[in-house]
């Protein structure tokens, strides 16, 4: 079981930040295989979208759809410099908590299993508010009057899920929230020179059935499709005109 610290900042920096960025190299060449509900959603947008991925990795959905154009960030330094490869499309470091976007602005957003490394449930939702904040809100004013036909941006975000008893994990309901997931790659010992076993120990909150729809509701989102694929739960969402404003959360 994790049990988080007082201070989220410092212990996300020790079990997840800091990880990721010892990890960066051997992760990403894990990761190159789109997973098929991303892949739908990148498709099927409209020629010319511009949008965001939040938590991009080593950038293997910027590459998906060559008609849109998408602005990556991550936490990493590691792995925005393996994204920014992925020309024409920019990758950046930033925060999921402090995105350095411009609000109401984008047609569209990914954040594909990053949310769940936030570690209090207040965090959580401030993360997909912040995400929520970047898309065009439905229906807003064009040239002064509401368009009842903009249906505005819509982000879709993945996290892990408790129900995952088929998975080697064997996670299920009535187990613990919030794990300590290992990473496991070989690293040259100070010792004998070697390449030898290493661990790494990751922070992940598993989200039960219904609980994710739930964080979008509370962040001033609604849902417009969810599912469940791989161990994970999904969420297609837009922004409601109101946003919950991140100075209202507090710890």
């Amino acid at each position: 079981m994790a049990t988080p610290a007082q201070d989220p900042n410092e212990y996300e920096e020790k079990h997840v930040h800091e990880v990721y960025e010892q990890i960066a190299s051997h992760f990403s060449s894990t990761r190159y295989k789109p997973w098929p509900i991303v892949q739908r959603f990148l498709q099927e947008l409209p020629s010319g979208s511009i949008g965001l991925d939040v938590g991009c990795g080593n950038g293997k959905y910027l590459t998906v759809n060559p008609d849109v154009f998408i602005v990556a960030s991550d936490r990493s330094e590691n792995l925005v410099k393996i994204a920014n490869q992925h020309r024409v499309h920019s990758s950046v470091v930033a925060d999921n908590l402090s995105l350095p976007h411009p609000s109401s602005f984008f047609d569209f957003a990914i954040s594909v299993a990053v949310v769940h490394h936030l570690s209090s449930h207040l965090r959580r939702v401030e993360a997909i508010a912040a995400i929520l904040e970047t898309l065009r809100p439905v229906g807003k004013p064009e040239h002064g009057q509401p368009d009842p036909k903009n249906v505005g941006g819509k982000a879709l975000v993945y996290v892990w899920a408790l129900e995952q008893k088929t998975s080697r994990r064997g996670w299920d309901e009535g187990d613990e929230q919030d794990v300590m997931v290992p990473w496991v790659m070989k690293t040259q010992s100070t010792h004998t020179g070697n390449e030898e076993p290493k661990t790494f120990h990751r922070y992940y909150h598993l989200y039960r059935q219904g609980e994710l729809e739930q964080d979008v509701a509370e962040a001033g989102g609604r849902v417009v499709e969810s599912g469940y694929e791989k161990d994970n739960w999904w969420a297609i969402a837009v922004r409601e005109e109101q946003v919950l404003d991140q100075a209202q959360f507090v710890e």
